[in-house]
């Protein structure tokens, strides 16, 4: 099996890994690595990189969107194999350390077993890893408030409610918003498709999570890459408006 790998614009590519997306922004010889995958996914990871033309000790730094497993699988690996930064928002750097867990629980998904794709989901989980504990070490916060200096020069948006750090990248030059977990396009879990919000039991707090919806309705873009599924093309406000209505 190799990496779904999808150039979506100039320097930017979305890879579609087991469930969950990361995304690789390219200048040069140098990248930045948005998210991570689950930690079975190392190997299609990997193979992501090298599709774009780049190699684990071109990244420059790894982004995280939120320190859930199936986003920060490989970051440690990354980190202490090659030196790679790995930076997130400030309320997100302890969750990265697993000084807390804010990720839906054990008995949350068995409550939800009946509902349509939980339970082959859970099924997946357990395969790709993601029921271990993998701590980035020394995760840092971001330097400094607006664009990153990296490769393809994202701006973190703190958008709150999927965890208490959540982060989404704006790219204003290229139109795109990575959203993270914040607004997905689809999900196993879910029978819809099209922008909306996960389902309630995999956010730690509802209300914060549907009112970030709002921070990303006023970003400028016509490109969604969502941590999980297809890329979503139009305006990105009309997405995130749309989730917010099919919220409720």
């Amino acid at each position: 099996m190799r990496a779904d790998v999808r150039r979506v614009a100039e320097g930017i590519h979305l890879v579609h890994g087991g469930h969950t997306n990361w995304i690789i922004l390219t200048e040069g010889d140098a990248l930045t690595l948005i998210d991570t995958g689950y930690p079975a996914d190392r190997g299609l990871l990997l193979d992501s990189l090298a599709a774009v033309g780049g190699s684990p000790e071109a990244v420059a730094a790894v982004l995280i969107t939120h320190a859930h497993n199936d986003h920060l699988g490989s970051a440690e690996y990354l980190r202490a194999t090659h030196r790679t930064p790995v930076l997130l928002h400030e309320a997100e750097v302890p969750h990265a350390r697993r000084d807390f867990l804010q990720q839906v629980s054990v008995g949350a998904v068995l409550r939800n077993g009946w509902r349509p794709g939980v339970l082959p989901w859970a099924a997946h989980v357990v395969r790709a890893g993601g029921t271990a504990q993998h701590p980035v070490a020394a995760p840092a916060a971001f330097p400094s408030p607006g664009p990153l200096d990296l490769p393809g020069r994202p701006v973190p948006v703190h958008t709150p409610g999927h965890t208490d750090g959540h982060c989404a990248y704006h790219l204003p030059h290229a139109g795109v918003v990575i959203s993270g977990d914040a607004l997905v396009s689809g999900h196993a879990t879910s029978r819809r498709t099209g922008p909306q919000l996960l389902p309630a039991m995999f956010h730690h707090d509802r209300a914060r999570a549907l009112a970030s919806l709002d921070v990303l309705a006023a970003l400028d873009g016509d490109i969604l890459l969502p941590g999980h599924g297809p890329v979503h093309r139009g305006p990105v406000g009309d997405a995130a408006r749309r989730a917010r209505d099919r919220a409720f």
